[in-house]
């Protein structure tokens, strides 16, 4: 007797992140034969700081991924953020690094995030964060580069990549609600993959009528159809996987 066909999502995680792991493997719960595996490399905080910056080089993610593929997982996605303010160009790039090295399919959050805007015609967005004001204002400047306005923004100020994870989620929909209420974006994005986003973005869409997409949703969802698995297996966690294939 042979087992079936196993689905593994390799996930590039930031060490000091508590939150994608859980999420991710909730999301997946319902998908017998499908689980995500993670490989970590060192991110303790978020600024536009040169030591900091220099956590996102590409040598320690592609170390990360080439354990990853020891697990023959099917695609290896970086579950992360960083591009929104080095430049979108560097997901591109480690992408292509990522599969010349393992030979494994690679995509990533924001990469997911940029296709999913464009397949749906959004325009305008609003843009929930935990960071610092001139990284907000970095990735609020790399979207408009690329033809997307962010109409109303909440940010936290927080530096400390740990801490992200401790925002609460009555936090995060205070801030949904207010860029909804400020912005009317045809999306709002939730941009950060430790922050505890995910979970309330049924509930919210619901609310307000507003495509909600956060980044460990969209890791999901582009891992998701990079394996040839159908999106819309996964129920309960927003429009996305029921909407876009």
């Amino acid at each position: 007797m042979t087992l079936k066909k196993r689905n593994l999502l390799g996930m590039l995680t930031p060490s000091s992140n508590t939150v994608l792991e859980p999420i991710t493997s909730a999301m997946l719960a319902g998908l017998p034969d499908t689980s995500a595996h993670f490989g970590r490399f060192r991110v303790t905080e978020i600024s536009l700081g040169e030591n900091a910056l220099g956590q996102f080089e590409n040598a320690p993610m592609l170390a990360a991924a080439d354990l990853l593929a020891d697990a023959l997982v099917g695609c290896i996605c970086w579950n992360g953020t960083s591009a929104g303010w080095l430049g979108f160009e560097r997901d591109e790039e480690l992408c292509a690094a990522i599969t010349e090295a393992t030979g494994v399919p690679a995509c990533s959050s924001v990469l997911a995030i940029n296709e999913i805007f464009e397949r749906t015609n959004v325009k305008t967005y609003g843009l929930v964060t935990p960071y610092l004001a001139d990284v907000q204002e970095k990735i609020v400047a790399n979207y408009a580069k690329s033809g997307f306005d962010c109409t109303a923004e909440r940010h936290l100020d927080l530096q400390v990549n740990y801490s992200f994870s401790d925002v609460t989620e009555e936090q995060l929909e205070e801030m949904i609600r207010d860029v909804a209420a400020r912005g009317n974006p045809d999306a709002i994005v939730i941009y950060c993959t430790n922050l505890r986003g995910g979970t309330l973005v049924e509930k919210l869409e619901q609310e307000l009528n507003i495509p909600i997409y956060d980044t460990v949703q969209t890791a999901v969802w582009k891992s998701l159809k990079v394996c040839g698995v159908d999106p819309s297996r996964v129920t309960g966690w927003g429009r996305l996987f029921r909407e876009l294939d």
